[in-house]
């Protein structure tokens, strides 16, 4: 089985959706989530000051010979506020018209205490009612991002929340949590929905304790966790998150995917 390759437009946020759709359809990778577009994190109103409306975006990304797997919206599960919230609710008619099957919304917190829980819990719930008021069919993808670094927390979130799927930031769970992904993979595949991956050094950057690197020069054991995804059949995306708008000593997304293509690390 060939796993479903994708990148998130964070990689290349100074690319317009044009943009962003030519490299995907120039490197072959099938599926793109967007998180930011010409700089802007902010894409309802992007795709209203460039399309007007949701169904004018979905033709002309129909057009374009694209698909939009996911919508990337900032709102935490803990800690989200109700601006966050409204943003959350703006991209969702976006999402429908795409016919995206997942809006990403991040865990927040710091360790999943049965408090934090609770309020990951109430959120969910918040997201439900409007849903099916709506609607909508479009769902959330929770990014293990803050507090869902371990299998036991995802595990823990999970049991209070079963129906959650999970955006499993294989990095994160790897380089801050300290697991090895195939373990985590095992006790967590389940759940998951979305796969994020990417490459790292040891070596402290201006804003973590480790350095993002291009694919295949760093420490991150991606042949054995793509092999064990394969293994069980996973359908999901596999998305490399290159995370140039926060990290702007990256080289381009388009060296990123050409690097990693010729290593054929992912």
């Amino acid at each position: 089985m060939t796993l479903t390759r994708c990148f998130s437009s964070l990689g290349c946020p100074e690319l317009s959706l044009e943009a962003t759709l030519a490299l995907a359809a120039k490197h072959r990778v099938p599926l793109v989530e967007l998180r930011v577009l010409d700089g802007s994190v902010d894409l309802p109103a992007y795709f209203s000051a460039h399309f007007g409306t949701p169904e004018r975006l979905a033709a002309y990304v129909a057009g374009a010979g694209g698909r939009i797997v996911a919508l990337d919206a900032s709102l935490r599960l803990v800690g989200g506020t109700e601006t966050e919230r409204a943003d959350l609710a703006a991209l969702a008619p976006w999402a429908e018209a795409l016919d995206a099957r997942w809006l990403r919304v991040f865990d927040g917190g710091k360790a999943m205490t049965p408090e934090e829980t609770a309020a990951a819990v109430a959120t969910l719930r918040w997201w439900r009612e409007l849903r099916a008021a709506q609607g909508w069919r479009v769902n959330l993808m929770v990014e293990t991002h803050d507090s869902l670094l371990s299998a036991a927390a995802i595990g823990r979130f999970r049991a209070a929340a079963p129906d959650a799927a999970i955006l499993w930031d294989a990095h994160h769970t790897w380089r801050k949590g300290g697991e090895d992904p195939v373990v985590t993979w095992r006790a967590i595949h389940g759940a998951v929905v979305h796969v994020h991956v990417k490459d790292s050094i040891g070596v402290p950057s201006a804003r973590h304790p480790f350095t993002y690197v291009l694919p295949g020069d760093g420490e991150f054991p991606a042949a054995p966790l793509l092999a064990a995804l394969q293994a069980d059949g996973f359908a999901g995306p596999v998305s490399l998150e290159w995370e140039k708008q926060w990290h702007p000593y990256l080289p381009s997304l388009d060296t990123a995917l050409t690097v990693a293509a010729a290593r054929r690390w992912w």
